[in-house]
């Protein structure tokens, strides 16, 4: 008997590899030496960037991964956001994009059309243009895309620009990898899914408009390094980042799945490689996974001058999901990041 043929194991950004062995990896390759090569791998960025003329770069990205969700119109919607996040993370515009896609040969090509046609709708909500791709027969779905996208060389949202003083801005909320486990697993409240699926799907494009209007220093998209993993990407060595546990916006009923352990081990690499890094206070179980949780296609997190923070966040709520000021950066201390 030949083995079923699942849609949906559990995917998204939990199903990246951890932030530990991909460092370990990419710190053993070679360093381009390119002075047009503005950001690349080295600096732990979304997107690279690569100077074409003193007023024109170009921004590259692609991501792809398994379905997290058995909907595969939804699914491609999701992949797609996700991909085109990165080069909103860096304050570009969507250009082309190309499809990546591998697929079960055993399996109904209906299934790959309804992705893919989620996936067209958001290159073109996006702005773009879809220009093609390439597949593979693989045992499992996976899908995603290859971006290019365009910015002014001085007008990039690099990760670690933030500045001390800076009011951080985080653009959705956190729980869509609890709750995605937990739907998997038939276990998640129709209202949680209902809102992670509206996250997941909401292109980060509206949120980076509005930043772009304000003064904002450094910026990134929250996915499978987790909230803590990404903020201490953009803290590095320089800062610290002291961050309010209750201003953090989240899906209400993500706590209750992570005391039920609907965790993933992706959380679990994700804690493993920044731990020693932050500083949790009295947080609780809960909160702690809501910190570390992968998110697919989550929302920006923002280091934005704190004078302009509260009209950017008014601004920002406007679009309708849960979003807040989060904290502030502060001189380096032991920590690179302080939850209180």
């Amino acid at each position: 008997m030949s083995e079923e043929i699942v849609f949906c194991r559990g995917g998204g950004c939990t199903a990246k590899l951890g932030p530990g062995a991909l460092a370990r990896v990419l710190d053993r390759l070679p360093k381009t030496r390119d002075p047009n090569l503005l950001i690349g791998y080295d600096g732990s960025d979304d997107a690279a960037v690569y100077k074409l003329t003193d007023d024109l770069a170009m921004v590259q990205t692609l991501d792809f991964f398994p379905p997290m969700v058995e909907d595969p119109y939804i699914f491609g919607q999701i992949a797609a956001a996700n991909a085109l996040s990165d080069i909103y993370a860096m304050g570009g515009q969507v250009k082309t994009a190309l499809n990546i896609v591998c697929f079960p040969e055993t399996m109904d090509l209906n299934i790959l059309g309804k992705i893919m046609q989620g996936g067209s709708e958001k290159v073109r909500e996006a702005g773009g243009v879809l220009a093609g791709g390439h597949s593979i027969a693989d045992s499992d779905v996976k899908y995603g895309l290859s971006v290019t996208g365009i910015i002014h060389p001085d007008r990039v949202f690099a990760n670690s620009g933030c500045r001390v003083g800076d009011a951080l801005i985080l653009t959705k909320p956190l729980g869509v990898g609890l709750v995605c486990t937990a739907a998997r697993l038939k276990a998640a409240p129709q209202e949680a899914y209902d809102l992670a699926v509206r996250s997941m799907t909401t292109l980060n494009r509206y949120a980076a408009d509005i930043l772009g209007k304000y003064r904002t220093h450094g910026c990134t998209d929250v996915t499978g390094f987790g909230f803590l993993g990404h903020l201490c990407e953009m803290v590095t060595d320089q800062a610290t980042a002291r961050i309010s546990r209750d201003q953090i916006p989240y899906i209400p009923e993500a706590p209750k799945l992570a005391e039920e352990f609907y965790i993933t081990a992706a959380a679990q690499r994700n804690r493993n490689h920044v731990q020693d890094k932050v500083e949790l206070g009295r947080c609780g179980f809960a909160m702690e996974e809501l910190l570390y949780d992968p998110q697919t296609s989550g929302g920006l997190l923002a280091s934005v001058k704190m004078e302009d923070a509260p009209e950017a966040l008014k601004e920002l709520k406007e679009l309708g999901l849960p979003c807040a000021i989060v904290g502030r950066i502060e001189e380096r201390q032991e920590k690179a990041v302080i939850v209180e």
